[in-house]
């Protein structure tokens, strides 16, 4: 156990300091203190030490320099149990600290303002900061760290139970977490400097920078990967607010597998692209149903599930609104994995306890939050890197290709269907109404494939449907087999040299097709 006799203070953010400062006083700690942290602590009438009074030095060089100095590392650094140590620090009349309570210098927050500047960058990458960080976790066995106010609380609790002392266990914990949060921080900082586009700094900044340094915290181990010979962990990205299955929490069910995951984030991914009552149902990363509803859920459900039931057996299914008593006594009749939503009414969550082994993940509301991140693809000894794909269309302004103009009823339904084959692996085909899907064509190698796997997997008559089409049609064969199913309009992004002869086929089949404009591969 490490007891707390003397501490070192300086944080750039203060919130709860004073509180933990106090609670230190209470165990008669002697606070080191430095600039606005030391003003703080003394207005609110705790007695503190300088670090300039401290050191013998004062702050330099508009405090660039103030706790760079051997009294300050050398008392983080040195080892209780050395005597060569203890000796030397004897001799410089280097006294021992306890504990260093830092955290860093908003940079991240700095380089993300729109109008920042390479100087107001570089004035504040923290050199001090960092550095009684590293030596104090360095010496965890002596020293404790903390860098994340959270942690106050826990500390204070320790200390009292044990008078006045820390575990070992304690500090190896916090040191992690130092070096966790330095490594971050330093990968910022390389991340900002080499996205300046040019060597002069006062560039444009790239969109990808030079390095990326990407940080993931692990939440827990997996029981096996896509198959039972493969381990796993789920890690998850340190920050990240918006809504998803890394931010979720499992209100009942077996654990989470590896592919249980990835179809969460796909059934969640598809269902945020509607603000209306949508029911979404995964199979292997591909929607096997989709529905929507202008009110009510269990009608949105049973629409979905009826695209493809024996495909939805043992399926994951994603909600954009709190799932009710009814839509999960609906959902229960059959098996399914999981459920993933913006919440669970009490009466709901009493029904799925039927079935005990369902996977019950709630997620924060779909509101206010903004589609952000990489999107990464790991390949052997490298990463691909690419923005997400986030683009949506204005349905009524695109260019309508066709002599006949599409209906009303034709315009929702391929708006409907447009956004459902954005999530649909490529080559995608999506047959669908207004408000249901009706066929889907997946991940085949040729688009005309696609097509005729889609009609052929409808349950429902494809007559009066719509086709949307994630790429462009290279030959007028997918056009043909669309029009003999009973399709009555089309949209797909165009862009093909024979786009001519497909807008011929579609005029001879007086079929309505919109250009988008816009691809949507997903490999």
């Amino acid at each position: 156990m490490a007891l707390i006799k003397q501490a070192l203070i300086s944080v750039s953010d203060k919130s709860g300091i004073v509180e933990f400062a106090l609670q230190l006083k209470e165990f008669g700690v002697t606070i080191i203190s430095t600039g606005g942290t030391a003003s703080l602590l003394r207005k609110n009438g705790i007695d503190v030490i300088e670090v300039a009074d401290y050191t013998g030095y004062p702050e330099m060089l508009d405090g660039r320099v103030k706790t760079l100095n051997p009294k300050i590392h050398g008392g983080l650094l040195g080892l209780r149990n050395n005597e060569a140590h203890m000796a030397k620090m004897k001799e410089h009349d280097i006294d021992l600290i306890d504990m260093a309570v830092v955290n860093l210098y908003p940079f991240e927050e700095t380089v993300a303002k729109e109008d920042v500047t390479l100087e107001d960058a570089m004035e504040n990458i923290d050199i001090g900061g960092p550095t009684m960080l590293r030596s104090a976790a360095k010496n965890f066995r002596d020293v404790t760290v903390v860098v994340d106010s959270a942690d106050y609380e826990s500390v204070i609790d320790e200390m009292k139970s044990a008078n006045g002392a820390v575990s070992y266990e304690t500090n190896f914990s916090l040191a992690k977490k130092v070096f966790q949060h330095t490594s971050k921080y330093d990968g910022a900082i390389t991340s900002y400097l080499t996205s300046l586009s040019d060597n002069s700094g006062e560039g444009t900044r790239a969109e990808y920078p030079g390095v990326i340094t990407l940080q993931y915290k692990k939440v827990r181990d997996m029981r096996y990967g896509e198959n039972p010979h493969q381990t796993s962990a789920f890690y998850v990205e340190n920050g990240s607010e918006e809504p998803s299955v890394s931010n979720s929490r499992k209100l009942q069910g077996k654990e989470l597998s590896f592919n249980n995951v990835i179809d969460l984030n796909a059934a969640i991914e598809l269902a945020k692209e509607f603000s209306e009552t949508t029911a979404v149902i995964i199979k292997h990363t591909n929607p096997c149903g989709v529905a929507t509803d202008n009110d009510s859920l269990v009608d949105a459900y049973k629409k979905a599930r009826d695209c493809d039931p024996l495909s939805a057996f043992g399926g994951v299914i994603g909600f954009n609104r709190s799932v009710c008593a009814q839509t999960a006594e609906e959902i229960v009749s059959t098996f399914v994995e999981a459920v993933i939503a913006p919440g669970f009414d009490d009466d709901a969550v009493e029904i799925f306890k039927e079935k005990k082994n369902v996977r019950l993940i709630e997620i924060p509301l779909l509101s206010g939050y903004e589609q952000t991140g990489y999107d990464l693809k790991r390949v052997v000894g490298g990463l691909l890197v690419q923005g997400r794909d986030t683009k949506k269309i204005d349905i009524n302004s695109l260019k309508v290709v066709s002599k006949r103009r599409p209906s009303v009823d034709e315009i929702k339904a391929m708006d409907f269907a447009w956004k459902i084959c954005k999530h649909v692996k490529s080559n995608a085909i999506v047959y669908a109404e207004k408000d249901r899907t009706v066929g889907i064509g997946a991940g085949q190698m040729s688009r005309v494939d696609s097509s005729k796997i889609a009609i052929l997997k409808a349950r429902s008559p494809v007559k009066g449907t719509v086709m949307a089409s994630d790429a462009f049609f290279p030959f007028r064969d997918g056009i043909d087999a669309a029009a003999a199913a009973g399709a009555t309009a089309v949209i797909q992004p165009g862009g093909s040299i024979r786009d001519g002869e497909i807008i011929a086929a579609a005029n001879e089949h007086n079929m309505a097709m919109i250009f988008t404009g816009v691809r949507h591969f997903k490999h």
